[in-house]
Parts: structure tokens; C-alpha cells; sequence
């Protein structure tokens, strides 16, 4: 196949989108892109979606992949653990890693997705139009149906291949399901619980007014407050909350009063820091969270979803933008072993090696939900994670907890990380409960057990036909 006379279409110009169109663009291909937002690096669309996102170790290889590490750096924040709230105000922090080069970074999502749209242009072959809204795909002749939103006029543009990133409404996998040409799988599941972004404003002198390299975290049980910091001294504040159960819900939280009362009942210490907590409240959207699965995601060797349009997840393992990224890595990984073969052999190929790891991450994001809400304020749970970090200082090179499999191992694939983080974790707290280990103990000890205990776990989940 030879790429300089492919001619590559992308649907979506977000954080996967501009990225692929980059990556593809280095490797010399004809890319056209075409996002139904505006410019952003225009104009403001935030719009209420979340304004900053944890970036780690599998999000930097796709940008080392495209020679931007350097310049993607200087956009970060280190966060090296959970600052955790309690209802009196009291904090402890609960570290990413025990080895302290491991931490994960809170970055902008516009600053990042502004940087990857100007250097995909900065290539000849790379053209990016704005304003476009892909309406839908034929995806049995490559072609798209888009419609300008300036000019209302509609227009067909067709290519050698299609591939759509254009986030969990994607036009390509609604045209799979509508089409009812092939057999094609689809589940979108939604939390009960919805989410609105807050926000700590800096002091007046632009600093911070609490920590600045954590990710903060007020967990109450069945909800929670999480906030992240930003460059000029704020911190993008995210409430999750049910929309309909406990005492306080989104459904009934319809006054300044009754939202101040909440605040200052469940979050006192966070109410001090958030003056403009009315104002956010009643003017930023309630989302709704969910999870998109779905198979096949190509149609032959014309069309291929990718990113969240091929499997949105929730953001609680702060994997949703780095999962994207390793999809390009991965898809760029298939061109260099498959360089002749046609786009058939190459989204199939693609799609049998990520499909797994995707599934995965999108159970474990559910997992982290239960664990940020509810667990982590648990003395148990807590005590797992003391024993966890002590071990990773003691044995880096032996002992890796879920979260860091998962977040710090990207040579490893999701799903694996995922068996043996489970396996891990069911294995102390079972011991911890059971009295055979405690924080007191031999660490050398503790890790044989572990060892021990977590691959037992591992044949018996084989042998159920669990992994």
C-alpha cells in the first residue's frame, strides 16, 4: 500500500482525532479532517465539559511517539496523589506510587488539543476544516455526508478510508446501527449518577488556595467532589452525585439555599475555597456519565472508529484522553508490522489486539468510581494502600499495585494489568481481613504472600473460565 496516494479521511478533530491526523500526517499520508466544533483555538467551547484531564505514562508515549514530549511537558502539573477530604476537614494524602517518579499530571484539555491541531497543520498533507458536522457515513462506499453549520450547505466527500474519532455521539457507529447492513454489537450504560463542573478561583495574588499537586478528593459514600489544578492558579472542581437517590440529588438541588446547605454539610472546608459556588452551579450542565462498547468497529477496509467514538468510558481512572492516545500507538504499531497489507488486514489486526484492553479499562473506570466515592475513606482499604506503597519503595522492581499497573505500566495491556490488579488487591484485603498480614509485619514477608496468594487467585480465575 503506499501511502502517499491514500487519502485519509478523519471525522473529529478532538484530543484522538487531532493527534491521529498528526501521526498519520508525519507518516505521509493525504489526511483531511473535518470537526463540527468551531476552531478552539479561536474560540471558547468548553462549555462546560471538563476543562482539565489527568494525563500519565500511556497518554506520553503516543506524544513522545509524535516528537512532543518536550512542549506537551510544559502544559502539566504533577499530581503525585489523592489529597483526601474528610467531612471535618481533615487531610491525608495517599500517594500515586511508592516510587517517586511515578505520578500523573493534570493538563487542559484545549492547551493539549490546541497544540496537536497546529502541529498537524504544520504538515502539507494535513488539512483541518471547522464548523463541519458529519451527519452520516456510507460506509459500504467511504463516503461522508456533512453539513457546514455557517452556510447550511450539504456535501459529500469520500476517501480510501474513513476513520471516525468523533467522541461517544459518533455519526460512523449511529450510520453501523442504523445500516443493519452487518452484525453490529452496541451498549451504552449510564451511571445513576451525573456530574457538573465547579471551580476554586486563585487568590488575588493568582496563587492556589490549597495544595496544588494532588488530586483532591471529598469522598461521602455515594458521592464525592474531585478537583484538579490548572496553570493560573484555579482548580477545576467536579461534583458527581446521583440524579434521583439519597437525601441530596441533581433532581432536587434547585435553590441557592438548598445547594449551599448541601456544600456546607458535606463540604465545609471546599465551600470556603468557592465563593462563586452558587454562580457555577446554576449556570454549568448537569452530564450524565456512561460507558459505549460496541463491535465490530470497522465496515472491510473503508471505515474505522477510534477513541471514545469506539469506547467512551468513565473518567475515574483518569484514562479516558490516554486510552485514545494508545490507540493511536497501537494503530501506528499495525502500520509498521503490516506495511503492504491492505486497510482490510490492518483495522482487523487493530481491532483484535485493542478491543480487550479497551473492555477492560472500561470496567476498571467503574471499579475506580465505587473505590474514589466510597473505599477510599475505609480504614481497610486504607491499609491496603499503606501496604501497597511501602512495598513499591521496598521492591520497585517486584511490585506493582492495580492503579499503577494500570496508570505507570504502559508496556503492558489493560486487560492484564487489569487480571492482576484484581487478583492483588482481593488477595491483601482478604489476608488483611483475615488477620494473616498487617502493616507491622516483615515486608519481604508480606510480598511472598502477596506473590503467593495473588497467583493462586490468578489459576483459579483460569480455571473458572474468569480470565
Amino acid at each position: 500500500m503506499n501511502n502517499k496516494k491514500q487519502n485519509i479521511l478523519i471525522i473529529g478533530a478532538g484530543l484522538c482525532g487531532s493527534l491521529l491526523a498528526l501521526r498519520l500526517g508525519q507518516r505521509g499520508y493525504n489526511v483531511t479532517v473535518y470537526e463540527m466544533r468551531p476552531d478552539l483555538r479561536r474560540t471558547d467551547i468548553s462549555a462546560g465539559r471538563s476543562i482539565n484531564l489527568a494525563f500519565s505514562d500511556r497518554g506520553n508515549k503516543a506524544i513522545k511517539l509524535v516528537g512532543l514530549e518536550q512542549k506537551v511537558k510544559e502544559l502539566c502539573i504533577p499530581m503525585n496523589g489523592r489529597m483526601i477530604h474528610d467531612k471535618e476537614g481533615n487531610t491525608f494524602l495517599s500517594n500515586y506510587s511508592g516510587r517517586d517518579y511515578e505520578y500523573i499530571n493534570s493538563i487542559s484539555r484545549g492547551e493539549l488539543n490546541s497544540l496537536l491541531l497546529t502541529e498537524a497543520e504544520k504538515h502539507d498533507n494535513v488539512t483541518i476544516h471547522f464548523n463541519k458536522k458529519c451527519k452520516s457515513v456510507d460506509f459500504e462506499n467511504t463516503t461522508a455526508h456533512f453539513q457546514d453549520y455557517t452556510t447550511k450547505d450539504e456535501f459529500i466527500e469520500d476517501a480510501d478510508a474513513i476513520i471516525a474519532t468523533d467522541g461517544a455521539g459518533s455519526a460512523l457507529r449511529k450510520s453501523y446501527y442504523l445500516g443493519k447492513k452487518f452484525l453490529f454489537s452496541f451498549s451504552q450504560n449510564y451511571l445513576t449518577h451525573g456530574y457538573k463542573e465547579l471551580s476554586i478561583l486563585p487568590t488575588e495574588n493568582g496563587d492556589y488556595k490549597t495544595y496544588k499537586n494532588a488530586l483532591h478528593i471529598w469522598p461521602r459514600g455515594d458521592f464525592m467532589v474531585i478537583a484538579l489544578p490548572n496553570l493560573d492558579g484555579s482548580f477545576t472542581v467536579t461534583l458527581f452525585l446521583s440524579f434521583a437517590e439519597g437525601e441530596y440529588n441533581f433532581n432536587n438541588l434547585t435553590t441557592p439555599e438548598i445547594v449551599t446547605e448541601f456544600f456546607t454539610k458535606e463540604f465545609p472546608d471546599a465551600l470556603e475555597l468557592m465563593p462563586n459556588l452558587v454562580e457555577d452551579f446554576f449556570e454549568n450542565p448537569t452530564a450524565p456519565l456512561g460507558t459505549v462498547k460496541c463491535s465490530p468497529w470497522h465496515y472491510k477496509g473503508n471505515t474505522l472508529l477510534m477513541g471514545d467514538s469506539a469506547h467512551a468510558i468513565v473518567p475515574f481512572y483518569g484514562q479516558g484522553m490516554n486510552a485514545s492516545f494508545e490507540d493511536v500507538v497501537e494503530f501506528d504499531q499495525v502500520l509498521d508490522t503490516h506495511k503492504d497489507a491492505d486497510w482490510d488486514t490492518i483495522f482487523t489486526t487493530y481491532e483484535k489486539t485493542r478491543k480487550k484492553d479497551t473492555d477492560a479499562i472500561a470496567d476498571l473506570a467503574i471499579d475506580n468510581f465505587h473505590e474514589m466515592k466510597d473505599h477510599v475513606g475505609q480504614a481497610i482499604f486504607q491499609e491496603k494502600r499503606k501496604i501497597e506503597m511501602a512495598l513499591e519503595k521496598e521492591f520497585p522492581e517486584d511490585y506493582s499495585s492495580k492503579y499503577s499497573l494500570v496508570t505507570f505500566n504502559e508496556n503492558i495491556g489493560y486487560r492484564e494489568a487489569m487480571l492482576r490488579g484484581r487478583a492483588q488487591d482481593k488477595a491483601i484485603l482478604n489476608m488483611l481481613a483475615d488477620g494473616v498480614i498487617s502493616i507491622a509485619d516483615d515486608l519481604k514477608d508480606i510480598l511472598d504472600k502477596v506473590k503467593t496468594e495473588t497467583e493462586a487467585i490468578l489459576e483459579d480465575d483460569k480455571i473458572a473460565g474468569l480470565s
